[in-house]
C-alpha cells in the first residue's frame, strides 16, 4: 500500500498522520467505506475547522485540521488496500485540499483583520510551497519501482477513467484541478524545468522538502491556532516561501539532472 518502493522510502514529516489513517482503514476494510467517502470525510472536517476558527476555539480547529491531514492519507491507503485506483478521487482530493487551503487562509484574515494582499500572498505561497513538494515527489514516485502512479509529472490531459468511474466526472475534475493548480504548476516548473530528468533524489532532501508537504502546512498552522499566534499565520507562510528558491537552488547545483541522449 506504499506509494514508494521500500528503498526509496524517505522520513516525511508531513505524513505523521499515516500510521492512524493505516489504522482507520483497517478497521474500516470490510465496510462499504470507500476512499471517495474518507475524502469527503476530511472535506467537512476542514470545513468545521473553519467555523470553530470564526468562532474562536482555534484549539480545537487546530485539532480537527490535523485529523483532516490523517483523513487525507486515509482515502489513498483505502484506495491502495481495495486495489480501486480513482481519478475521481485522486482530483476530488487535490480539489477539495486547495478550497480548504483559501477558506482557511480567507478566515484567519477574516478574523485577525490583516491586509487581504498579504491573505492572497500567504494562500499563494501555501500553494507554491506544495506544488513544489508535490512536483519532485511525484517524479520520485515515477521513478521508483513499483512506485504510486496515479498523480501525473506533468498534468496536461485528461487520463482515461479507470474500470468503474465515469469519464464525464474525470474529464469535469480534471477541468477543475487544471483550474485551480496549472497556474502553480506552470511556475514550479519554469523554475527547475531539467527536474524531470533527474531519476531519483536523496532521502534528505526530499526529507527536508517534506516541510513543504500538505499536512506539515497544516500542522503548522494547527500549532500556531491553539498557541495563540494567530496573527503569525499570514506572515510566516509569506516568509516560508523564502526556502523555495534554497531547495531549487540545491537541487540544481548539488542534485543536477544529467542530459540524456537521443
Amino acid at each position: 500500500m506504499s506509494k514508494l518502493a521500500v528503498q526509496d522510502k524517505f522520513i516525511d514529516v508531513s505524513d505523521y498522520g499515516r500510521p492512524a489513517a493505516k489504522m482507520i482503514v483497517h478497521s474500516l476494510r470490510n465496510s462499504e467505506i470507500t476512499a471517495i467517502h474518507l475524502t469527503l470525510m476530511f472535506g467537512i472536517c476542514g470545513v468545521v475547522s473553519v467555523i470553530a476558527i470564526l468562532n474562536g476555539y482555534y484549539t480545537i480547529a487546530g485539532l480537527l485540521l490535523i485529523l483532516k491531514s490523517i483523513l487525507d492519507a486515509a482515502d489513498g491507503e483505502m484506495a491502495r488496500l481495495k486495489k480501486n485506483p480513482s481519478y475521481v478521487g485522486r482530483y476530488l482530493d487535490s480539489v477539495f485540499d486547495i478550497i480548504l487551503n483559501f477558506l482557511i487562509i480567507m478566515t484567519v484574515w477574516y478574523v485577525t483583520g490583516q491586509s487581504i494582499w498579504l491573505a492572497f500572498a500567504a494562500f499563494a505561497s501555501i500553494q507554491l510551497q506544495g506544488t513544489l513538494y508535490n512536483f519532485y515527489y511525484v517524479i520520485l514516485r515515477h521513478n521508483s519501482d513499483s512506485g504510486d502512479r496515479t498523480s501525473k509529472i506533468f498534468e496536461t490531459e485528461t487520463p482515461e477513467a479507470y474500470p468503474g468511474e465515469s469519464q464525464k466526472n474525470v474529464d469535469l475534475l480534471f477541468r477543475v484541478y487544471t483550474l485551480f493548480y496549472s497556474v502553480y504548476d506552470m511556475i514550479i516548473y519554469a523554475l527547475d524545468r531539467q527536474a524531470p530528468l533527474k531519476k531519483t533524489f536523496p532521502k534528505w532532501f526530499m526529507t527536508l522538502l517534506s516541510m513543504y508537504g500538505l499536512g506539515f502546512q497544516l500542522l503548522i498552522i494547527s500549532g500556531m491556532l491553539a498557541t495563540g499566534y494567530i496573527d503569525l499565520i499570514l506572515p510566516f507562510f509569506v516568509f516560508y516561501s523564502l526556502f523555495i528558491l534554497i531547495f531549487v537552488g540545491i537541487r540544481r547545483t548539488l542534485l543536477p539532472a544529467k542530459q540524456t541522449k537521443r
